[in-house]
Formats: structure tokens, sequence, C-alpha cells
């Protein structure tokens, strides 16, 4: 197995319209990588990308929910986290998403949800979750019998972490558009 780290972008996507869910996906149950688990919408960079983590993240929230780049405002980036299991090192981008469909792709998707934005704000906690033998320590939210933890989990604290400080850039970014 190779330890070559790999570079992907996901996208932290807030809805335009209240109550301002952040889409989620679940990952389809046959995928190699975390199959059934909750993300993010986002994914390796391709070679069409040349090598702009901006077009990864849109390109795989195009490809995985249907929705098109002129929908999407990105109004900041989250610092960049390492996967461990995977290898991966992960740029995460919060953007504001204009009102339409979400249709999923099938082959590497099995839902897509949101989660409102007041509820992910409130109710991130620390917790453990049970993988096999092993317990992990994670940031966990549960919501509506669905389970974020993991990278995903820990992306979502680096954005609370963010959102919640006395003066908040990005915060006042979403805001702006929001108010828009």
């Amino acid at each position: 197995m190779s330890s070559a780290r790999r570079t992907a972008a996901v996208v932290l996507a807030i809805l335009t319209q209240p109550p301002h869910g952040v889409v989620f996906i679940e990952r389809a149950a046959h995928l190699r990588d975390h199959p059934g688990q909750i993300a993010l919408p986002g994914g390796s960079v391709d070679p069409s990308d040349g090598g702009d983590l901006r077009r990864t993240a849109l390109r795989e929230l195009r490809e995985e929910v249907g929705v098109a780049a002129e929908r999407v405002t990105i109004v900041g980036e989250l610092p960049m986290v390492r996967q461990r299991v995977n290898n991966f090192d992960v740029t995460p981008f919060v953007a504001a998403l204009a009102p339409g469909p979400l249709t999923i792709d099938g082959t590497e998707t099995a839902a897509v949800f949101t989660i409102p934005l007041d509820v992910i704000v409130r109710e991130l906690t620390e917790g453990t979750v049970k993988v096999g033998e092993w317990t992990v320590e994670t940031q966990l939210l549960d919501y509506e019998n669905r389970r974020v933890w993991g990278l995903t989990g820990h992306i979502l604290r680096s954005f609370v972490d963010a959102w919640t400080v006395p003066v908040s850039p990005l915060r006042d970014a979403v805001e702006a558009v929001l108010a828009s």
C-alpha cells in the first residue's frame, strides 16, 4: 500500500434559504474509501482541475449532488486537514449555495441531506465511536438518525471554532452572502 499523500477538497455548502442547512452526503456502500459514511461533498484532485483546489471542490459538488458552479459562492477556506487512514490532505471550502435542486449521483452518493447551520454550531460535541476493535475519540454530531464523525466532524469543529469567535471574518462573509 502506498504511503504517498493524496490531495482532496470538500465543500461545506450552506443553503442561502432559511434554515440555512449545510449539505451532507451519505457515501455509497460500494466505495473503497469510507463506504456508507456521512461526508461533505468533495473528493480527490483530478488533472482537469489544473491544480486548483477550488475547482476540485466545485467539480465534486457538481458530480455528487448536481450543483452547478453558478449557484455557489465560495466565501472562505478552512485549514487543511491531514486524514490519516487513507493519506488524504483535505482542504475544506465554505460556500453559500443558491436555491435549486440537489440531485445525487448514485455511483458515488447514496443520499443527500441537510443539517441546519444552527444545529451544527450548537450541538457538535466531543465523543467516541467504536470502529471494529478500536475506540476513536472524535467530534460528533447526531442528527435525524445520522452520525457525523471522523474527518467530517473534525472539519465541522474547525468551522464552528471559526464561526463562534467574537470577531469572525468567516461568519461575516457567510452572513453577507445570506443577506444579499
